[in-house]
């Protein structure tokens, strides 16, 4: 894990780039993850927690009519997340993060596990799908893991 953290903040170090999150099921680690090392204040602008859909229209922007139709748990909404939390912060980057940590708020076509992570900068979008094992701390742990990765692939 430190391994990770650690080519995350050489990497936005070494590029002078700046990135912002916003999380649902991951309820803040990413953004704890990107603090972690002396000197991420240079990179990390803001990381927002936005677990209800109220918060993530008021604060982030993204239209209920989008919520409703994709569902809180989706790609679009996860390309919102990073899209709108990177302006909101005048960031490089922005990582957006919503999913299914569980025990419950499963459904058929979107079991736990069930993340969508979005990576955001000003000329390209990357968002991909996954489906995580584990109880809700392995897979909060896995979620941030992972952003990280696809934000270090996102900037290489």
């Amino acid at each position: 894990m430190e391994d990770i953290i650690s080519q995350a903040h050489k990497l936005l170090l070494k590029k002078r780039l700046s990135v912002a999150v916003a999380e649902s099921c991951s309820g803040g680690l990413i953004s704890c993850l990107l603090t972690e090392l002396p000197g991420s204040s240079q990179y990390f602008l803001l990381g927002v927690v936005a677990y209800s859909n109220t918060t993530k229209n008021t604060l982030l922007g993204i239209p209920f009519g989008t919520i409703h139709k994709n569902g809180a748990v989706s790609g679009k909404v996860a390309d919102y997340m990073a899209r709108e939390v990177r302006k909101l912060a005048k960031a490089d980057c922005g990582i957006g993060v919503t999913g299914i940590a569980g025990p419950t708020g499963a459904s058929v076509n979107k079991p736990i596990g069930t993340v969508f992570i979005s990576i955001s900068s000003k000329n390209k979008n990357s968002c991909r799908k996954f489906r995580f094992s584990g109880n809700r701390t392995q897979i909060r742990k896995k979620t941030a893991l992972k952003a990280l990765r696809l934000l270090i692939n996102f900037l290489k």
